[in-house]
Parts: C-alpha cells; sequence; structure tokens
C-alpha cells in the first residue's frame, strides 16, 4: 500500500480513537441517545442536499440499516461508554462485531468460514469473558452488556448492509443520518427525561464533542475511508484499521486516567487478535488467484 494511503488511514484511526475521548466528555453533559440525535441531525444538514434516491426496492433494507447502525449501535455505545466511565473497554469490546458479523453472515446469508475463521471467533469471544473480569469492567458490568449489544446491532447492519445497491458512501451515510434523527430524538424524550433542560446547560464542551463526532469522526473519517475503498479492498483495510481501539486505549490511558488491569491487557489482546485473524482470512480469500502455469 503506498504511503500516502498508509497516512490516510493513521488519519482514520485518529479521527475515530479521538471519538471516543471527545464524546466521553460530551457525554457528561448531554445524555447518550440526544447526543446522538444531535451528531446525526449535525450530519443530515450537511448531506442532505448531496444524497440520491435509493434504488427501487432498496427502502427496507436502508430503513433497517439506518436503525441498527445510526439508532441502536450509536445510541447504546455512546450509553455504554458514558456507563462504563473508561475508553478501554468500550473500544476494545465494539470490535466483537467483527466476529458477530462472521456469525451473522453465516446465518443470515448463508456465507461459509472455515476452522481457522472460526478459531479466531472463539479467541475473539473468549477475550470478552477474560476482558470482563478487570477491576475496570467489573465496577460497572452494565456497561459491557450494552456495549455488545450495541456492537450486535452493528454487526445485523453490517451483514443487511452488504446487500445494499446503487447508494455510494455519501447518499447511504446521508440517508441514514435523515432516518434515524426522529427516533433518537423520540428515545432521547422517551428514556432521558430533563435531556433537553440538560441541552440547555451544555456547555462548549458538549458542543464540540457533538461537533467532533460528526465533522471528525462521520465526515472525515468515514469520508476518506470512502476514498480507500475505491483503491483497495476492504479485507486489505480491515487489519490496518485495528489500530483505532489500540489509540483509543493510549488515549484513554494518557487523558482519561484509564488504568487497565492485566484481564483487560490479554482480554483485549485476544479480541484483537481474533479480530485480526478474521480480518487476514478474509484478505487471503479476496486475493486474486494466481496466473495458471503452463504445462
Amino acid at each position: 500500500m503506498p504511503a500516502r494511503d498508509l497516512v490516510l488511514i493513521l488519519v482514520i484511526c485518529i479521527a475515530w480513537a479521538g471519538n471516543f475521548l471527545a464524546s466521553a466528555h460530551a457525554l457528561q453533559e448531554i445524555p447518550p441517545f440526544l447526543y446522538t440525535a444531535i451528531r446525526m441531525a449535525i450530519l443530515a444538514a450537511i448531506l442532505a442536499v448531496m444524497i440520491k434516491p435509493p434504488a427501487k426496492g432498496q427502502w427496507p433494507r436502508l430503513l433497517a440499516v439506518a436503525i441498527c447502525n445510526n439508532v441502536l449501535h450509536f445510541g447504546l455505545s455512546f450509553w455504554a461508554l458514558k456507563m462504563a466511565g473508561n475508553l478501554s473497554s468500550v473500544a476494545i469490546v465494539m470490535q466483537s462485531y467483527v466476529p458477530m458479523s462472521a456469525v451473522l453472515a453465516w446465518v443470515v446469508l448463508g456465507e461459509r468460514f472455515g476452522w481457522r475463521t472460526a478459531t479466531a471467533i472463539v479467541v475473539s469471544f473468549g477475550g470478552i469473558l477474560v476482558l470482563g473480569f478487570d477491576p475496570l469492567v467489573l465496577d460497572r458490568p452494565l456497561s459491557l452488556a450494552m456495549m455488545l449489544v450495541s456492537a450486535a446491532f452493528l454487526a445485523l447492519g453490517t451483514v443487511l448492509m452488504r446487500r445494499l445497491t446503487g447508494l455510494g458512501m455519501v447518499s447511504q451515510q446521508g440517508w441514514s443520518a435523515v432516518i434515524s434523527v426522529l427516533p433518537l430524538f423520540g428515545l432521547s424524550l422517551l428514556l432521558e427525561p430533563g435531556g433537553l433542560a440538560a441541552l440547555a446547560d451544555a456547555t462548549w464542551v458538549g458542543w464540540t464533542g457533538a461537533l467532533y463526532s460528526a465533522l471528525i469522526a462521520s465526515l472525515l473519517g468515514h469520508g476518506l475511508y470512502f476514498v480507500l475503498v475505491q483503491r483497495h479492498p476492504i479485507a486489505k483495510l480491515t487489519p490496518w484499521l485495528l489500530l483505532t481501539p489500540i489509540l483509543a486505549v493510549v488515549l484513554g490511558i494518557v487523558f482519561w486516567g484509564d488504568r487497565p488491569g492485566p484481564q483487560l491487557w490479554i482480554g483485549g489482546a485476544m479480541v484483537l487478535g481474533g479480530v485480526l485473524m478474521i480480518a487476514l482470512r478474509a484478505k487471503a480469500k479476496a486475493r486474486p488467484l494466481p496466473p495458471a502455469k503452463e504445462i
């Protein structure tokens, strides 16, 4: 991969890792679903003029993807981040969506995987069990469960997204934001009483976090990712993107005060190692066959 594209991958990973830190600060002032709604409203306002309608028959799948990814995944992941009180465990456990996606693709789409991928899936889920015994996580176990549910919705949305056709990254991201705004505000009114009052008292910290999440994490991060997808197979990019949770752990230790114990380091290594194995197997399968030799 050219050095130029490696630099773009680094920018993407920094943007996404920084979103954990910016959002953790903002969530001290703004409730999670309301925070997610504001992020999507900003994104929708920017992308609304650039989106194109989906192909005929794609609306039900697009609605399902938007609800799974933008409403339930993002809303619950920010809720888990607020509950956890740390960045490290949330950033690592979020990656469990990769083995979950492999299992769902097998169940829903009939995609098969070999014993190496199966082993990687088991290693990843085993890592979550080990990570769950870390004191950082044991103090607030519900946050781990919430993050797993969030990752499951992302996995489902990822699988459903594979059958979406006729939509570029901008249109898909734009429509998903537009669709999710009202459900997110509705969930906030239902589950976060006093949320609008808290929003009125939010300082520049809360609003800066929402702007970072929409402009840097979504527009810049996903925009650059779309550029790279045009140049390289997704399977080739996925292993590099594992730098995101590693950077998030570093940010958590340096700027948030995380103090991961040995269980989190070991469990985290198992989770990310399993994800890396799955990504490398996908990359190997995506690699074109060498030309046949003449006999």
